[in-house]
């Protein structure tokens, strides 16, 4: 029986792993979907996030019966728990990359940003592919230096995403109200996606570690 739900506790972590793969793919076709107005791109990720949404209630479901039959407790039971909520934020990941492909579809065959937010909003979605990737990678091989990353580039999504709203702020914004829309929800669409894998990489390294924070080596 322990062999059993020592199987069941690895086939949580690889359903993760999987999960992870279909957000990272998510993000990189609506970061192309949104900087050329691909709008086969962006209607592929908004159809392709209910196989997230799938994964995500299996994975629940599996964790809730480990929970109630196998009565876990310690480490097992972290790690039981941990999937769960880990499960929830790589679902909203995929929910914030399917809002991206949505603006995309709204405003095609016009691009979404104006003129001036377009080279911000590329670092964003590019930070945001590598945080995808990271994170990815993070839950495959459980080595911290993707969680340290991942934070890096949270700190860096973050500065843009001030950038952004002080752009929009500013006497001199002239773009239309749609378009200032548009700024203002991407701009934090991107920020959460952030978030949410800052999240994960948290929870991964309190269950790798017994510390919610990574450590970042002094230069």
């Amino acid at each position: 029986m322990r062999e059993l739900f020592q199987a069941d506790l690895k086939s949580l972590g690889d359903q993760l792993v999987e999960i992870a793969g279909l957000v990272r793919v998510a993000m990189e076709r609506a970061r192309e979907a949104v900087e050329t107005a691909d709008v086969e791109q962006a209607e592929q990720v908004i159809s392709d996030d209910a196989r997230i949404d799938t994964l995500q209630n299996t994975l629940d479901e599996k964790a809730i019966e480990l929970l109630a039959l196998q009565a876990p407790v310690a480490t097992d039971l972290r790690t039981v728990v941990g999937s769960l909520r880990m499960s929830t934020s790589l679902e909203r990941m995929g929910d914030l990359a399917r809002h991206i492909a949505q603006l995309t579809r709204l405003r095609y065959p016009e691009l979404v940003f104006p003129e001036s937010r377009r080279e911000s909003f590329s670092r964003m979605a590019d930070d945001c592919v590598k945080v995808a990737a990271a994170l990815e990678q993070l839950l495959t091989e459980h080595d911290l230096d993707y969680a340290r990353e991942i934070v890096k580039l949270n700190n860096e999504i973050n500065e843009l995403h001030a950038q952004n709203f002080k752009a929009v702020a500013a006497a001199d914004w002239d773009a239309t109200a749609p378009q200032t829309v548009d700024v203002t929800l991407a701009s934090r669409y991107f920020e959460r996606f952030a978030d949410h894998a800052v999240s994960v990489s948290r929870k991964v390294t309190y269950l790798l570690t017994g510390e919610w924070e990574p450590t970042i080596p002094s230069a």
